[in-house]
C-alpha cells in the first residue's frame, strides 16, 4: 500500500438525503436538461424539503420517481427549485449608485445592451426600465431579461405584482433616487398594479441557464443579483465567465448584496467601481 495515500484523510460520508439529492439533481439533469447539480447542497435540501410537503410525497426517491415519469410534476417541482424572492428596486443603494456611477458612462454609448440573468418574476427589469426612462436611456437601451423558469418569464412579461408590495416598492424607489411620483408607473385595480407595458415594450425575455447556456450578445451591463449565492464555486465560476465574454470593453457587473467576485477565478478580471454595493467593471 502506498504509505503516502494510506495517510490522506478520508471523505466524510454523504448522508442519505445528500445522496438522494444528487441522484434526483442528476435525474433531472438527464430527463429534462435543467441542471441543479452545481446549486449548493443547502439550498437544494431547503429547496427539495419544501417540496415535498407541498407535494404530500414521504421522501426524495418517491419524487425523483414521479418527476421522471410525469413532465406535469415536473414543472410543479421547478417552481420550487427557482423560488423566486425578489422586490422591485431591492437594495435601492445599488439603482442609486447605477443612477450616479454608471449612468454617465452609459450616456456615452451610441446603443446600449443590458443583461438582467435570473429575471425571476420580473421586479428588477422593469426596476431597470424605470431608472433608464428617467435618465433618458431607455429610448436606446435593449434588455434581455433570462431565467430557467417559463412560469416565471411569463409573469415577468405582464408586468403585474401584488397591490400589497407597491408601498414597499415605492419606498425603495424614492431611496434608489427616484425622480418622479411611483404611482405614475402603474395603474391599479382589484388586487395588484399593472406597469406600464411599454416600459418592456422591447424586452427580449428568454430562457437562458447559466449551467448550461452560453452568451448571447455582447453587452455593456450585466445585472445578476441574488443568484450566485444558490450557486456552489464552480457554478459560480462558470456564470462569472459567461458574464466576462458577454461584457463589452469596460463594461458593468451588478452582484447581489451577499455576492462578491474576491475569492472566485474571476477576481483580477474585474475592477471595483462601487464596491459598498457590489459594482464591477470589466479590467482592461
Amino acid at each position: 500500500m502506498n504509505r503516502n495515500a494510506a495517510a490522506l484523510p478520508l471523505a466524510s460520508p454523504l448522508s442519505n438525503t445528500e445522496i438522494e439529492l444528487r441522484l434526483l439533481m442528476e435525474a433531472i439533469y438527464l430527463r429534462y436538461s435543467y441542471d441543479f447539480r452545481n446549486y449548493t447542497v443547502a439550498s437544494q435540501k431547503r429547496r427539495v424539503l419544501h417540496a415535498l410537503a407541498q407535494l404530500g410525497l414521504p421522501s426524495i426517491s418517491a419524487l425523483q420517481e414521479k418527476v421522471l415519469r410525469d413532465p406535469l410534476l415536473f414543472g410543479r417541482l421547478l417552481e420550487y427549485l427557482t423560488i423566486p424572492v425578489s422586490e422591485m428596486f431591492r437594495d435601492p443603494a445599488y439603482f442609486l449608485a447605477l443612477r450616479r456611477h454608471v449612468v454617465p458612462i452609459l450616456h456615452t454609448y451610441a446603443s446600449i445592451k443590458v443583461w438582467v440573468a435570473g429575471c425571476s418574476t420580473g421586479e428588477e427589469v422593469f426596476s431597470l426600465a424605470i431608472l433608464l426612462r428617467e435618465e433618458g436611456l431607455l429610448s436606446r437601451t435593449q434588455i434581455y431579461a433570462t431565467d430557467i423558469n417559463p412560469a416565471s418569464l411569463e409573469k415577468a412579461r405582464q408586468g403585474i405584482f401584488p397591490i400589497e408590495s407597491i408601498r414597499g416598492y415605492t419606498g425603495n424607489y424614492q431611496r434608489a433616487g427616484g425622480h418622479s411620483s411611483f404611482s405614475d408607473y402603474y395603474t391599479a385595480a382589484y388586487d395588484a398594479a399593472r406597469f406600464d407595458p411599454a416600459l418592456c415594450a422591447d424586452v427580449i425575455f428568454a430562457d437562458h441557464s447559466l449551467a448550461t447556456d452560453s452568451v448571447f450578445a455582447e453587452t455593456q451591463l450585466v445585472s445578476c443579483r441574488n443568484v450566485l449565492i444558490y450557486f456552489n464555486r464552480e457554478l459560480q465560476d462558470r456564470a462569472l465567465g459567461l458574464f466576462h465574454e458577454s461584457l463589452c470593453h469596460r463594461g458593468f457587473l451588478g452582484l447581489g448584496a451577499k455576492e462578491s467576485i474576491d475569492f472566485s477565478s474571476y477576481s483580477e478580471r474585474f475592477d471595483a467601481h462601487s464596491q459598498p454595493e457590489r459594482i464591477y467593471r470589466k479590467a482592461t
